[in-house]
């Protein structure tokens, strides 16, 4: 078991018992406040550690990572260094919060309520993109667009299904999020209309958040991609489901898709979650060797 993961551990910081944030969780995000630009912080109970400040009394030194990484307004620089950095610095932050560590005697000055301050998105997002790999919804959607009968298009099941998105208009979560205009077909037999969208839907996904990879054209392998992701985060990938339906034949989604993403202001690192891997579905019928994957899946 991860050092940090032990259930045993307890915090120095109060930290009330339905807290989605006990220390074995310790998600990062970004924040600000009256007196703190935005910058790194980890959110523990219903505080957040500052990790500039902790950076900045020499905390996190010798772990993968500059000083600098933890004043920037986004986990880029730091999530940047790495698997190895980024463990580390959540060893590290885990040891400086349990009972014990003299870091309590500081805590005013590396400790803030997350009731006074502003939530940012965490992350620069250069580009993402959304697969379509629940079989639940993708057979829910396909009744809606196509054949009852065959709501499943033959790739589902043998390749990942996805398409690119739109990095632009993802937001912090609690952002307003503006309904949408555009092109729909309400009756087949009458012509398109123009105006706002009817069918606004929004999905509960998971937003993976990857370290920098591998040199162009060089392939990442199902048995290194834990390596390569950072954590998840909760996301809405908000739906205008008749502007969709009328325009995604033949190249897929675009702007039914397009106006606004929400994402969580806390990112979960992979690690935290490796208590809660359960077995995926068994895959039938079997996917090609490269996509297979040895362990529990999910």
């Amino acid at each position: 078991m991860i050092e940090a993961n032990r259930p045993d551990l307890q915090s120095w910081v109060d930290v009330p018992a339905d807290s989605d944030f006990p220390i074995q969780n310790l998600p990062f995000g970004v924040f600000s406040s009256a007196e703190r630009s935005p910058r790194p912080g980890v959110a523990i109970g219903d505080q957040i550690l500052d990790l500039q400040a902790v950076s900045e009394q020499g905390l996190l030194d010798g772990l993968g990572c500059e000083r600098t990484d933890f004043a920037q307004p986004t986990l880029n620089a730091f999530i940047d260094r790495g698997k190895a950095a980024t463990r580390a610095v959540r060893g590290r932050v885990s040891e400086l919060l349990r009972e014990g560590s003299d870091l309590a005697a500081d805590a005013a000055s590396v400790l803030v309520a997350q009731a006074e301050v502003i939530l940012h998105l965490p992350v620069h997002i250069g580009d993402y993109t959304d697969f379509y790999s629940s079989e639940d919804h993708a057979r829910n959607v396909g009744k809606m667009f196509r054949d009852p009968d065959n709501a499943l298009l033959p790739n589902w099941k043998h390749i990942p299904v996805g398409y690119h998105g739109r990095a632009s208009s993802i937001v912090v979560s609690g952002t307003p999020i503006k309904r949408p205009h555009g092109q729909t077909r309400p009756n087949d037999s009458e012509p398109p209309v123009y105006g706002p969208s009817r069918l606004l839907d929004f999905e509960l996904e998971m937003a993976f958040v990857t370290h920098p990879g591998k040199p162009l054209g060089e392939t990442i392998s199902t048995a290194e991609a834990d390596y390569y992701i950072f954590g998840l985060a909760l996301f809405n990938d908000w739906s205008a489901r008749d502007i969709q339906k009328w325009e995604y034949v033949p190249l897929g989604p675009f702007l039914g898709k397009n106006f606004g993403s929400s994402m969580s202001p806390w990112i979960v690192t992979l690690d935290a979650l490796e208590p809660y891997r359960v077995p995926g579905p068994v895959q039938d019928p079997e996917v090609l060797p490269y996509l297979a994957y040895e362990g529990d899946a999910h």
